[in-house]
């Protein structure tokens, strides 16, 4: 059956099935790693992909750059809020010895990469020349191929047009702009004041520059936030037409993330304004014809993210939707998260525990899992209901030898609640996300995380809408 994007909001719906889960970047989830896998299980793990070609791929690389020079209350990131530029000097300097150190394990040839991506904290925060110079380090460890996807994110408040162009200069074809809402009593509340007129400069800059993807990232639910004022930020990036656009959930939790104490509760929108202000947003993206990627992520149709979802070829990492396969990713600097073979790391999140590691020459992995083989096939469903919204059993009985339904004989029973609610449908070899069942996928994932049903407390994560 051919691929349909169609999608339905059902408020009815979400009211009941909005609960807390993962947003499934991965499967087990980060807060399942254990410090038992540390630097010397990762670098196993690279001696491994080093000592068997067979299944070599190009890479994937994440680079967390956390240095910000101002504070956004609702930001959930491990970022350093600085004015101090020289930070970033030294911490470029460790990163060099990561990727040094790290390439060591490798084969010579084993060094093509296909996807790059810099995230923070702010990117941009560097100056040109240290830009330059990661850039630079990268290239002499690392075959950036041409037909590969390199994405930056950055804060249009600290970004010029001589700034994108040397984006452009250094290889990045996709640019992720951070807007959150327009609105000037948003974006006071949120410490966050950004005109329209340098967030567009940037997106022409990108465009002049031909840039393959510009991507525009917006939050509901924060606070002083109305549907009356978001719908005039959508009208307003809507008629710049990005590629892509994400609709976040602001999710509240101040005893977790201490900048967002200074959000008031009184000043957060209420539970049906924040519906409300979600059902807009999916109004005036289909109506722009937009399609629904998953979560909170749309495409135009003719996006190479919408072009993968029809042809089955879309995937899931910790950067999001990719339209690259499951690659190994290998991940720089603190609090960063890699995958390589059937594993996970995630190095140490202070810049203290960093650096003296590297001093060390030591790697700074400081937990991660080794998967199962029940974690990766539950890792494929998952994923599978996140990116294409069915589950064809045939496709892993044949990749994991399995009876699908005699394996998963307790969560299709517990799927009964959702089908009857109309969010899915079991039928004899699959099971398939209904339109009106695509928003809550992350809910239907969650029947088929192990780990979680072994484990109840759900509060360490967000509403799922």
């Amino acid at each position: 059956m051919p691929f349909s994007d169609r999608l339905v909001f059902d408020e009815a719906l979400i009211r009941r099935f909005d609960v807390n889960g993962p947003r499934y970047t991965s499967y087990p989830t980060a807060d399942r790693f254990v410090s038992d896998f540390g630097a010397d299980a990762y670098r196993e793990r690279l001696a491994r992909r080093r000592d068997d070609p067979r299944d070599r791929k190009p890479f994937s690389l994440y680079f967390h750059l956390p240095f910000c020079s101002a504070i956004c209350y609702y930001c959930a990131c491990n970022k350093i809020v600085t004015g101090d530029h020289g930070r970033s000097a030294k911490y470029l300097k460790y990163l060099g010895k990561e990727i040094a150190l790290q390439t060591a394990f490798l084969a010579p040839d084993d060094d093509a990469v296909e996807q790059l991506h810099w995230g923070g904290g702010t990117p941009t925060f560097m100056s040109r020349d240290e830009m330059r110079r990661l850039m630079g380090m990268i290239r002499r460890h690392f075959r950036l191929l041409d037909d590969g996807e390199y994405s930056i994110e950055v804060d249009p408040r600290k970004v010029d047009r001589a700034t994108v162009d040397l984006l452009a200069e250094l290889g990045f074809n996709r640019i992720s702009v951070g807007v959150q809402d327009f609105d000037t009593r948003v974006q006071r509340a949120v410490n966050r004041v950004q005109s329209e007129e340098e967030t567009f400069a940037v997106i022409d800059a990108a465009r002049a520059n031909g840039f393959k993807s510009i991507s525009v990232d917006l939050i509901y639910g924060l606070p002083k936030q109305s549907a009356a004022g978001f719908e005039r930020t959508l009208d307003r990036v809507l008629a710049a037409g990005p590629d892509r656009l994400s609709i976040y959930n602001y999710a509240h939790l101040p005893a977790l993330f201490k900048p967002q104490r200074r959000i008031l509760d009184a000043d957060l929108p209420t539970p049906d304004e924040r519906l409300r202000i979600l059902a807009l947003a999916i109004g005036k993206l289909t109506a722009a014809a937009y399609v629904f990627i998953g979560m909170d992520h749309f495409a135009k149709p003719d996006d190479e993210l919408a072009v993968a979802q029809r042809a089955g070829r879309l995937h899931r990492n910790f950067q999001g939707y990719s339209t690259h396969s499951d690659r190994d990713m290998l991940s720089f600097g603190i609090s960063s998260i890699g995958k390589l073979g059937a594993s996970y790391s995630q190095n140490v999140k202070t810049l203290e525990d960093y650096y003296a590691r590297l001093d060390d020459g030591v790697l700074p992995v400081f937990r991660g899992i080794e998967l199962t083989p029940d974690d990766r096939l539950r890792r494929a469903v998952i994923g599978s209901l996140m990116c294409h919204f069915a589950l064809p059993f045939a496709a892993f009985e044949k990749e994991y030898g399995i009876d699908f339904t005699r394996y998963f004989s307790l969560e299709l029973a517990e799927l009964g609640e959702m089908e009857r609610a109309g969010l899915l449908r079991v039928e004899p070899d699959r099971v398939v996300v209904l339109p009106p069942g695509r928003m809550l996928a992350r809910v239907i994932a969650m029947v088929f995380d192990a780990r979680l049903r072994a484990d109840r407390t759900r509060n360490r994560y967000s509403k799922v809408i």
